[in-house]
């Protein structure tokens, strides 16, 4: 089945009916909101980026910008967004990391609406939780790497709640996004070379670029402070399939929010780690004057442009990069480590991939030995805690995102871990990571590989709720 075409072709009243009895709160509300001017509206378009050094992106994009336009919201009031589609094919946008329903989650897989060339979609729905969360297409790419997530089609959506971050004196919002990606047949090469141990590229997909903001390395407009501020940095991987690892030379962050959850242990750190689809929130205290790098830890990403310009008020010179000290991620130091609730019920999930599909070059992914769509769903019911167990048994890494639900990292490989709140969660090879989430929100649910070339291939399942 081609996720491209699903609702494409069987129309949006196929997924009013088949949702209708399921979740009629959505339904009600998408009906109720087509009349009056919605408060935020957005449209997909063709645009050329001048991403730097004369280099010139042509993409898809919102409201003709990258990242599309910062929405702050207000936690618990409800609010319509305008969603048209001017680029070439059905298309939909997913409100990443919200407690929502499932029709205005942007997901076909959940019965969401595509949106047909030329036409607006109304989603309307109450903002919830607070934090930073984000928006993105949910479309498919197949062999396409300019469509989908490889596209401009992504920007921050702030949730602003009653507690806010700690106390700082400027925020900078930062996407990383990575482009003109082409099929590297050269993983099997790699994996016969690596003597069966497990690689971490994570991805059969390279790029020739890479932008913060839209803009690579030296390129743009410099972050520009002054000694002794705070300053609040809110980082989205918007990439389709790279990982990333940052660091600011002279400088630490102070993790405060994952995934837009306040973390239970803030931890300052010199190296970032961030996986598709991930956020993190750090305050920077800027004590180092000088004019700095704030880049990927590999020379060759920095070379391809991932990286932005850090000056000091009254400091000028060429930006300086200074490789930090070798540093494993773990999640585990930003966590508590007090016992859990028992879970109602567990779910083991295994991955891997099976190898080729015909007639392309990119692997099949499986959840317990099924792709998407023959994949059997799992059945909630509302109230209980459920125990995902995540098997990574492939050599690639896998940020897992579930939809419309927040979950607490439980366990990552033999440590006990507790209140670690997330919504994706990144597996290393041949590792396992356990979470654990309250069935709360009724209506299908859509777990899957955020990495858009795994998702493509099968690397999905859904949640669905007993009556």
């Amino acid at each position: 089945m081609n996720r491209r075409n699903f609702l494409t072709a069987a129309g949006a009243l196929v997924a009013a009916k088949s949702l209708h009895g399921m979740v009629p709160n959505g339904v009600a509300a998408m009906a109720a909101a087509k009349t009056g001017k919605a408060d935020y509206s957005l449209k997909i378009a063709p645009v050329t980026l001048d991403i730097g050094k004369g280099v010139k992106i042509k993409t898809l994009a919102y409201n003709g910008q990258v990242p599309g336009p910062m929405l702050r919201l207000k936690e618990g009031v409800p609010v319509t967004i305008d969603v048209t589609n001017g680029g070439s094919e059905a298309d939909l946008t997913h409100w990443h990391g919200l407690a929502i329903d499932s029709l205005n989650d942007g997901a076909m897989e959940e019965g969401s609406p595509m949106i047909a060339v030329g036409a607006t979609q109304r989603y309307s729905f109450t903002p919830k939780p607070s934090g930073t969360r984000w928006y993105h297409t949910h479309a498919s790419a197949f062999d396409n790497l300019a469509v989908g997530s490889y596209s401009g089609q992504f920007g921050f959506l702030l949730v602003e709640g009653k507690d806010q971050p700690g106390k700082y004196d400027q925020e900078i919002n930062l996407a990383i996004h990575h482009w003109e990606g082409s099929f590297v047949p050269m993983v099997e090469t790699m994996r016969d070379q690596s003597h069966n141990m497990p690689l971490t590229s994570g991805s059969d997909v390279g790029y020739k670029y890479a932008t913060i903001n839209g803009h690579m390395l030296g390129a743009g407009e410099p972050i520009r402070v002054k000694p002794g501020q705070k300053v609040l940095m809110r980082l989205l991987n918007a990439s389709a399939t790279e990982n990333v690892v940052l660091a600011l030379p002279g400088h630490k962050f102070k993790v405060i929010a994952m995934d837009g959850n306040p973390v239970p242990n803030p931890t300052s750190v010199e190296v970032l780690s961030l996986a598709v689809a991930e956020r993190v929130d750090a305050i920077v205290e800027m004590n180092s004057p000088g004019v700095w790098v704030l880049g990927s830890t590999l020379e060759k990403a920095r070379a391809m442009g991932l990286g932005i310009v850090v000056e000091y008020a009254g400091k000028t010179g060429a930006p300086v990069w200074k490789d930090p000290a070798p540093a494993e991620w773990d999640y585990t130091q930003f966590a508590a480590t007090t016992a859990v609730a028992a879970p109602d019920e567990t779910y083991t999930l295994t991955f891997r991939d099976i190898g080729p599909k015909k007639d392309t070059n990119f692997d099949i992914w499986t959840i317990n030995n099924k792709s998407w769509p023959n994949t059997d769903p799992m059945m909630l019911q509302a109230g209980k805690r459920y125990r995902l167990v995540l098997r990574n048994g492939s050599g690639d890494q896998h940020p897992i995102h579930l939809h419309r639900h927040t979950f607490e990292v439980v366990k990552i490989g033999d440590k006990q871990i507790s209140g670690l709140k997330k919504d994706v969660i990144n597996i290393m090879p041949l590792d396992t990571v356990e979470v654990d989430f309250v069935a709360d929100n009724p209506g299908d649910t859509l777990l899957h590989c955020h990495q858009q070339l795994h998702m493509d291939y099968g690397f999905m399942m859904l949640f669905k709720y007993s009556a």
